[in-house]
């Protein structure tokens, strides 16, 4: 049997239960009403006779009358009373409705009234069960009946039939039944209603059912290491596991709830945060689930997934998974990076075999001074002929190469990329972690400036980087010829987010992930990045980026430094 339909059935049986106990004590109140009222009557009838002159004149001389008979005969008559008995001081009867009792003794107790007291009782005798009353009766001479010796001459008695008192008991108890089954009614309609109630607000679950919910809540949401968000119809936060209160930031559950309530306060992106709160709310048949990728909230880079709940018809909310993809899409950037570099090296192992063979012939061919240039050619400008403009300002191999590989795809995209004349690096870059920080670092900006410098109409677009070394530290500035960051919605998106301005919904530059990883690797190494100029001022004028790096050289100068500032001192 369903819970809901013992809880139902026990409604019902508690329901009858009291509406019985209260009928019956209404009940019985009822009839001790009429029995005190019946009472109460023959009370009163039996004082109006003992207070009557001609019964306190002719008691006292105990002669058996016609008068007192008639007298209580009368008084039958007027109140329906069964009877009305008149008797002396010892128990005689003056007065009877049956007149061969007349001067007979009272076949009940009669002595608490000719003690001064009334009686009332219900009582068995010649003429059947009755309610009674007994009151004394007084001499015409005695004015007080609390004096003490004043003692009464006699007792009227005075009772109704069982059967009259209860004349109107069916009445009664028509009513108290009435009454009650009514409150049976109302008490099975509201118990039916309150069942139906209950299980729309628990979609037809019982107990046990939720109990079980329950515990297959907990154990999935502390059992994965995705972040979980449960939102209601109205785009309320209902439940969220550790990880989404990790990622989001949401605050400890208190007496009034979480401390972030909504969707629109988990920092989301506008759009993903109005698609999340709108999600088969206005029809529940076209709820489908949604995923957005690449949402970048407080610096993470965050893949959600989110799946409409519907029972019966009807909405209930979204639910939602969260992933962080901050480590993976910054392994991604650094594979790129790994790739770009790779490609570069291995043209320039190729260019640099060939120019080697190019030396070798002509030094077999006796030119040696052509050979001596064209070796210097190579130490000015490097092993590779790159399509960078100022390549020979950079003296550090590591800088050349990557920005003339990053130069070539520049080119193939119709983007000049060139070195700034204020470039000035000294030293090597200490280690492959310093060389992996720089190449991603630098690799962002340089993609977010070309691709700024191609979505301006700029015939000639171009980008320029400027490095400097300032002890172990290596700052770059780079800057292009965009719009800007303030231009619209044609800007970089991904340059956007390091300014603070709304990106999403600009399909053409990203969603901010390149510089929200770039700030956290920069973070990392105690560095700085920030906008020089948000650009946009005039056409061809774009943004202007700078960012510090620090230990990313050795200070301690080696053979291999010295050499090669002797060899790039005409710089």
């Amino acid at each position: 049997m369903r819970f809901s339909t013992k809880v139902l059935l026990l409604q019902l049986l508690t329901v009858f239960a009291v509406v019985a106990v209260c009928s019956g004590i209404f009940a019985w109140l009822s009839v001790e009403r009429l029995k005190e009222q019946a009472m109460n009557s023959a009370v009163s009838i039996a004082r109006s006779v003992a207070e009557d002159p001609y019964v306190r004149t002719e008691v006292p001389v105990g002669d058996p009358e016609e008068g007192l008979a008639d007298l209580a005969a009368g008084v039958e008559a007027r109140t329906g009373a069964l009877f009305v008995v008149i008797t002396d001081a010892d128990g005689i009867r003056l007065a009877h409705p049956d007149p061969e009792r007349i001067g007979q003794r009272v076949s009940t107790d009669h002595e608490a009234a000719l003690r001064g007291e009334e009686v009332t009782a219900w009582e068995t005798g010649t003429l059947g069960h009755s309610a009674r009353a007994k009151v004394p009766v007084y001499a015409p001479d005695d004015s007080a009946r609390d004096v003490s010796d004043s003692a009464p001459v006699g007792e009227v008695s005075v009772g109704f039939q069982r059967a009259s008192v209860f004349d109107d008991l069916p009445l009664v108890l028509f009513g108290v039944g009435s009454a009650g089954v009514t409150a049976l009614l109302i008490g099975v309609v509201a118990s039916v209603l309150m069942q139906r109630r209950w299980e729309r607000l628990t979609l037809g679950l019982q107990p046990e059912d939720l109990v079980e919910l329950v515990r297959h809540q907990s154990a999935v949401l502390d059992g994965v290491e995705d972040g979980v968000l449960s939102v209601n119809a109205e785009g309320g936060l209902e439940v969220f596991n550790e990880v989404a209160s990790r990622l989001f930031g949401i605050g400890p559950v208190g007496v009034d709830g979480p401390s972030t309530t909504s969707v629109g306060d988990l920092g989301l992106p506008p759009r993903v945060a109005e698609e999340l709160q709108g999600l088969g709310r206005h029809d529940p048949s076209t709820a489908r689930s949604v995923s957005f990728d690449n949402v970048v909230v407080g610096g993470r880079v965050l893949y959600l997934d989110a799946h409409p709940v519907t029972r019966a018809g009807r909405y209930l909310g979204t639910v939602v998974v969260v992933r962080d993809r901050t480590d993976l899409a910054a392994l991604t950037h650094r594979l790129g990076t790994v790739q770009a570099m790779g490609a570069t090296l291995r043209v320039q192992r190729h260019e640099f075999a060939n120019r080697i063979h190019a030396a070798s012939g002509l030094l077999d061919a006796g030119r040696v001074a052509d050979a001596r240039s064209f070796l210097q050619d190579m130490a000015d400008r490097g092993p590779v002929n790159f399509p960078l403009q100022g390549a020979e300002l950079l003296g550090e191999p590591f800088l050349q190469s990557f920005l003339g590989g990053k130069a070539m795809e520049a080119s193939e995209r119709g983007v000049s990329l060139r070195v700034g004349e204020e470039t000035l690096v000294i030293d090597v870059i200490d280690g492959p972690g310093a060389v992996e920080d720089v190449a991603t670092v630098l690799g962002n900006l340089v993609d977010n400036a070309v691709t700024a410098a191609l979505a301006a109409e700029d015939n000639h677009p171009w980008v320029e980087v400027t490095a400097m070394q300032d002890g172990d530290a290596l700052t770059v500035v780079v800057s292009d010829s965009g719009d800007g960051l303030d231009s619209g919605p044609d800007s970089s998106a991904d340059r956007r987010q390091q300014s603070g301005a709304d990106v999403d919904g600009d399909t053409v530059h990203g969603h901010g992930i390149g510089l929200t990883l770039t700030r956290e690797l920069v973070a990392r190494r105690d560095g700085v990045l920030w906008v020089i100029d948000p650009g946009g001022g005039a056409p061809g004028q774009g943004a202007v980026f700078g960012v510090r790096l620090p230990g990313v050289f050795t200070t301690e100068p080696d053979d291999m430094t010295d050499e090669s500032d002797e060899g790039k001192g005409h710089q």
